[in-house]
């Protein structure tokens, strides 16, 4: 593989070094620049720059990120992966269950001074539930949404019960349903809000971004954090830093080097080949925030032929082997698990239904087949690449191996993250931009459900997630399963819905894993949690 690398100590270190320098006198410039106390300025490298800094418009994690940085929620998830009041004091629910009325807490004010209202609340609500899987099943629900007859009270008025109102307001990954002010909220949900003001308990320093160099965020000395402890999402979201500042470094060794010389303070996404120089180090700590892991997949586009036709999109699956994607994507068994559920092993919904092929190895012969079937003509497949972020670069490699043994041609085009998220939004064909397929990434909390997890989202063209295949039988089964009312319906509902999944060839899981997080042991307080938070987090 020529994306994987394998750590060569002298030649690798001196460039490292030589780089770390470089950037050393970076970082020392931008801090001269900005008058940043060193001390209190908490750096990191994310697995990719950020550039979408609207969390509602993508489902990119670095907007996620971005977002849980500047808004906050109504609810969020605690370590139990129970919902937990944030922005909501109180909520109470009418006796024939159709009238939800919530009252904020008090002192909550966005980054520009203004008063955050129930019409704040219903605004980003509707925004989020028009982008969102489990927003869109919770919008199928509800009659109406406005403020209460307080300033600080909002009702949802349903059409029927529904019992997953508190836990779809409490979603804690892509897209999560952040509160903004009204009038950034009534934006178009296909365009960008034009601001960032958020009532969160960091603000956004505009100025100071740099696309491709560093993002900067400043504490909110207004907000006011919940008493609770911090757990998972939830709880007191108590600011210890002045500043954090997310510094793009695109090269692993330099990440490295700039970890152990202590000029950055957390590393997100260190690759495996690299942890056991950091395990080593008695001054950095690695461990795994994300007791899920993460879900690789595999995305054909419904829209653009061939991969209209279910035969072909079911035989670019049937050709990969899990093990060859999580051998050259981790390495490390004790860092991955062969898992075809596509509600994520160690859940109560994992199934292997439909999987045998992609588990056992074992689907080549009847991805030929399905080819000679669907009478594949030759058409290049074009997969886009993504060639800068290490969890990424790896996986389209071995795909498109795995589809040209079993005779795809394929056009494999490489492009950095940023430029295939924006890409991936379009619904164009081949002739005009548009893709056949990608890969990508998910925590086990955005995928752990029918409901949350975007990619068994079967409502097409208009309101499917990027690749839009259109199969209204899994929009009557996903919408079966939100009001099921036992967890063995549930379970029933999920394997239905799993199975004609892999037979309409919509996706494909390939491969559970497990990427452990390094930080200086400067600091203290670092969170499990469905995202990389930075409250909670002191730094001596």
């Amino acid at each position: 593989m020529t994306d994987m690398t394998t750590f060569d100590p002298a030649p690798r270190g001196l460039r490292g070094l030589l780089r770390t320098t470089l950037f050393g006198a970076t970082l020392a410039g931008l801090a001269m620049a900005t008058g940043a106390v060193d001390a209190q300025t908490l750096r990191a490298v994310k697995h990719s720059d950020l550039r979408v800094l609207d969390p509602i418009l993508t489902t990119a994690y670095m907007s996620r990120n971005h977002g849980y940085m500047i808004f906050d929620t109504l609810y969020a998830l605690d370590a139990d992966f129970v919902p937990q009041p944030q922005m909501v004091e109180s909520h109470e629910v009418s006796d024939d269950g159709l009238t939800y009325t919530f009252t904020l807490r008090g002192g909550l004010k966005f980054h520009d001074g203004a008063d955050v209202t129930g019409e704040d609340v219903a605004a980003s609500i509707k925004r989020w539930g028009e982008r969102d899987g489990m927003g869109q099943v919770l919008m199928d629900f509800v009659e109406s949404m406005a403020q209460g007859d307080a300033p600080n009270t909002f009702v949802i008025q349903l059409k029927e019960p529904y019992g997953l109102v508190i836990d779809s307001l409490a979603k804690p990954s892509s897209n999560v349903p952040f509160i903004m002010p009204k009038r950034l909220a009534e934006t178009p949900s296909t365009e960008a809000i034009p601001e960032q003001i958020g009532s969160g308990p960091f603000k956004w320093v505009a100025d100071e971004y740099q696309p491709g160099v560093i993002a900067v965020y400043e504490k909110n000395e207004d907000y006011v954090p919940r008493d609770e402890p911090a757990s998972f999402a939830a709880g007191g979201k108590v600011v210890k830093v002045d500043r954090v500042e997310w510094v793009v470094m695109p090269d692993d060794q330099t990440a490295l080097n700039a970890l152990q010389a202590g000029e950055i303070d957390y590393w997100e996404s260190p690759p495996s080949d690299l942890l056991p120089i950091l395990d080593a180090n008695p001054d950095v700590t690695v461990r795994n925030l994300n007791a899920l892991g993460y879900q690789t997949i595999m995305r054909p586009n419904a829209l653009n032929a061939p991969m209209d036709d279910a035969r072909i999109r079911k035989a670019a699956i049937a050709s990969v082997r899990q093990q060859d994607v999580l051998d050259a994507l981790v390495g490390n068994p004790d860092l991955y698990n062969l898992c075809g559920a596509m509600f994520v092993c160690g859940t109560p919904l994992a199934s292997d239904a439909g999987s045998e092929t992609l588990v056992e190895g074992n689907g080549m012969d009847q991805a030929k087949a399905l080819l000679k079937e669907a009478g594949y003509d030759g058409t290049p497949i074009v997969i886009m690449h993504p060639t800068d972020v290490g969890t990424l670069r790896t996986q389209p490699v071995v795909v498109a191996q795995a589809m040209r043994d079993a005779g795809f041609t394929v056009d494999l085009q490489a492009m950095d993250w940023q430029t295939l998220v924006g890409r991936r939004a379009s619904q164009a064909p081949i002739a005009e931009g548009g893709w056949h397929m990608f890969m990508t990434n998910w925590v086990g909390a955005d995928v752990f459900n029918p409901l949350v997890n975007n990619m068994v989202n079967g409502k097409g063209p208009e309101g499917g997630w990027f690749g839009w295949p259109d199969i209204p039988k899994i929009e009557e089964l996903r919408i079966a399963y939100a009001t099921a009312t036992s967890l063995d319906e549930q379970k029933k509902l999920a394997e239905e819905i799993q199975k004609l999944a892999y037979e309409e060839g919509i996706y494909a899981p390939i491969g559970q894993y497990f990427v452990p997080s390094a930080w200086s042991n400067s600091l203290d307080g670092v969170l499990d949690a469905p995202a990389p938070l930075f409250w909670n987090i002191s730094k001596n």
